[in-house]
Formats: structure tokens, sequence, C-alpha cells
């Protein structure tokens, strides 16, 4: 695979905060945790591995908001853990306010509710410095963003965390996401939020997804199992999950404990220096038609992404400029992975704007793979954006799309008259609008 200049999301992970974790705090109880402390002394590994720029940590504990993500844009964070009996000198650490104004930014580009939290100065919560006493000081004194969750719905904090990777790409950071976190806290009798037995259910479903990045599988966990398990990780998990859209990501389930109630995870999501998977087909696919060599098959099993159905754009550019781009609106085959293969290989040769590609162009082509979410009816222009949302507009038989986030289109005027164009529907006929949004891996 071609190996790529990462910038964005290059290091993420769940990281659970009981206080006896720290030695000040535990005094020897933090034995009981024993394979949670090794394994947060790994993740500390991994962090310097990665080598990023910026660390963003998101807590359920911060000084947060009810229908908004919180965003630190102050000057500096600071922690300590003195409330649970650790007289150890607490931490300092800068925030990188760049970054952080971007990610509100952006957030307000794509209408995810995110306000500033602090002032000048923050004070950590133990959510963040229980990870930070073993991650910190493998992290080079690095700027660190704290970040809050809401009571929103989980696409909420998928989208949030989105929007913080797309930042981090804009101002060129190799961004560190710390997800902080506990799962269920009824897994025994006597547990801190007393007994449920779904509180194991809940841990096992959401480990199961994380260890095959069923993303769709999270998102999408029953309400009542979440609210029986009196979990308080989930929401900073789809922050994660959100911030990692879109890259090639090999998730490791390095420990799993719950000696006092509280399922305690330790995760980390190795980001892969490759194109992404979904890319990786597409090239192929392109390759073999051009050069008449066998069709690529996809590696068995399918991860469950692949295995899913869903319309899928491929635009092909050569020095910056297209070469090529043919989709689906809606699924016409059983996979997506069928999908990326039937419409790279249109892309490439059966695109009318442009001639079929030539072998010794297929160096330097560049690919990108777009995955849409089922058109959904827009009741008009107040219901679009041109970062988020593709369009469709339909007039009888005649439908025109555009795709979200096109370099030139800011304005939803601007969208739709280029969708009525390519679907030859005049500016005066009266249209349906129908809008989608779209994973988009290059």
């Amino acid at each position: 695979m071609t190996e790529t200049k990462l910038t964005g999301t290059v290091f993420g992970c769940i990281a659970p905060h009981p206080p006896l974790l720290v030695p000040g705090v535990g005094r020897g109880q933090e034995s009981a945790v024993s394979s949670t402390s090794r394994a947060m002394h790994l993740l500390a590994e991994d962090l310097a591995k990665s080598a990023p720029d910026v660390i963003a940590l998101v807590s359920p504990h911060g000084s947060g908001f009810s229908d908004a993500m919180g965003v630190f844009v102050g000057e500096s964070a600071s922690g300590d853990m003195t409330a649970w009996g650790d007289l150890t000198p607490g931490a300092v650490f800068e925030n990188d306010r760049p970054l952080a104004a971007a990610i509100l930014d952006e957030c307000a580009l794509t209408h995810v509710p995110a306000r500033p939290i602090g002032n000048d100065r923050y004070v950590l919560d133990h959510g963040a410095m229980v990870p930070l006493h073993f991650l910190a000081p493998r992290a080079g004194g690095l700027p660190l963003v704290p970040l809050t969750f809401s009571f929103l719905a989980l696409d909420a904090h998928f989208a949030f965390g989105k929007a913080i990777a797309r930042a981090s790409e804009i101002l060129d950071r190799r961004l560190a996401l710390i997800a902080s976190g506990d799962l269920s806290h009824r897994l025994i009798a006597g547990a801190p939020a007393g007994y449920d037995p779904m509180g194991k259910e809940f841990d096992r479903q959401l480990i199961e997804a994380l260890r095959t990045m069923d993303t769709k599988a999270v998102l999408n966990l029953d309400p009542d199992l979440v609210e029986r398990a009196g979990e308080c990780g989930l929401r900073s998990v789809a922050v994660l999950l959100g911030a990692l859209d879109g890259l090639a990501v090999k998730p490791r389930i390095l420990s799993y404990e719950g000696p006092f109630g509280v399922g305690y995870l330790v995760a980390a999501f190795d980001i892969a220096r490759s194109v992404h998977p979904l890319v990786e087909l597409a090239r192929m696919a392109v390759e073999s038609r051009v050069l008449g060599t066998k069709a690529p098959r996809p590696e068995q099993p399918l991860s469950p992404e692949m295995q899913e159905r869903a319309g899928v754009f491929i635009c092909l550019k050569k020095g910056g400029e297209l070469r090529g781009c043919i989709g689906t609106f809606e699924p016409t085959k059983s996979t997506i992975a069928e999908e990326v293969i039937a419409n790279a290989v249109s892309s490439a040769t059966r695109d009318p704007r442009f001639p079929p590609v030539a072998p010794p162009e297929l160096p330097d082509l560049e690919y990108t793979v777009d995955v849409l979410t089922r058109p959904e009816p827009a009741g008009g222009p107040d219901e679009l954006d041109p970062r988020r949302y593709g369009v469709i507009v339909e007039s009888g038989w005649r439908r025109g799309l555009l795709l979200p986030d096109l370099e030139g289109v800011d304005t939803v005027a601007e969208q739709i008259a280029i969708a009525r164009q390519k679907a030859g529907i005049s500016p005066r006929e009266p249209v349906k609008l129908y809008r989608f949004e779209v994973r988009r891996y290059k």
C-alpha cells in the first residue's frame, strides 16, 4: 500500500479513570486492577510512538453542558488528585488555542452544538487526571485541549469527533485523542450504582463492536441497555470513533476487568500510515481494468464496513484536476466492496467527460471514495449545508446529485444550481430536495 504523511488523528485510545489506579490514591489497592495498570503503561508507549503534536482529551466529568459539547479555549489547564488523598504535586498543561478555535469553527460549520468551557484557566477533573498520570510523562510536554460531551444523541458526538479531526487536519496537527470513560457501573452486587445483569451484556456488546471496528453497532446500541448499564464512557467512545472515521484503523483491546463492579476498558486504535482499504480496493479495481489483469477480490471475510450496502461515488484526480467521477445514489450491489469495484471501473473508463484512463496515467491518479448515507427529504434550502450534506434534486425522472464539501462550492444556492445543471433541470422548475452525508476516504 502507498505510504502517506499523516496529519489529523494519529493516535486514539479508550482509558478508564478509577482514582485508585494512581498509587498516591490507591496506596496498595491498585494491585486489584493490575491488568488495567499494565495496559495503561502500554498505552503510554503507544502514544509516544505515534509522535503527536497535541493531545485532546474528552472526559465525562469535566465542566460542560447538557445541550452542547465543551471545548476549552483558555491559556492552560491544571489538575491534581488531592481531593482523592494524593499529595503529589499537580500538573499544568498549555492549551493549543488555535486548534481549540478551529474545532469550534468546524462545529459551527457542520451544525454540531459546541461552546467554549473555562476562562483563561481550566481545572482538570479525575476523568482527565487519571489517564494523564500514565500518558502525560510519555507525551513530552505536549499541549492539551480538554473537551467535554453532552446529553445529545450519540451521532452528535460522532460528528463532534469528525469536527475535531478535521480541525487538526486543517492546521496540520498530528492529533492524539484520549477517550476517558468507564463502562458499566453495575456489574456485581454492591457495585457503586447497584447491580443490573444487563451491565455485563452492555460491556460485552460494546467491546465486541470495538474489537471489529463496527461503528454502526456502537452508535446503535439499545438505549434501554445503555441506561441499565449505568456507564459513563459511551459518549467519549462515540467522539473517538468520529475522529477515527475514514482512517484505516486496527483496534487492540489491551485489558478489561471489573473487580469493584465497574468495567475498566483499555483499548488502543492503531492508525495505519497506508490508504484506507476501500481506497486501496478502488485503486486495484482501476489498475486491473486498465492493465487487463485479474479483477481484485477483497480480503475475506469481509469487514463489517465492506459488508454494508450503500451508494458509493469514486472520484479520480490527476495533478489536482478531476479525471473521472461516477457513483450510485443508492446501493445497486450486495456489498459496499462490490459497489466500490464497479464504480471505480466506471469512473476510470465510462465518465463521458473524459477519455478512458490509459496505463501511463495510473501512477499519477489520486482516489476518493465517498460512501453515502441513505438520502432523506429536505424541506427546503434551510435544511441543507454544503459542508455537511450532499444534495439530490429531483424533477420527474431527472435527478442530479452533488457531493458535500467540494472545493469552490460554498453556498446552498451554488450547490442546488450545480445539481440542477447536472440533471438538466432549469432554474425555474420546481424540484424535490434530498440530503445525505458521506464517509469520505482519500
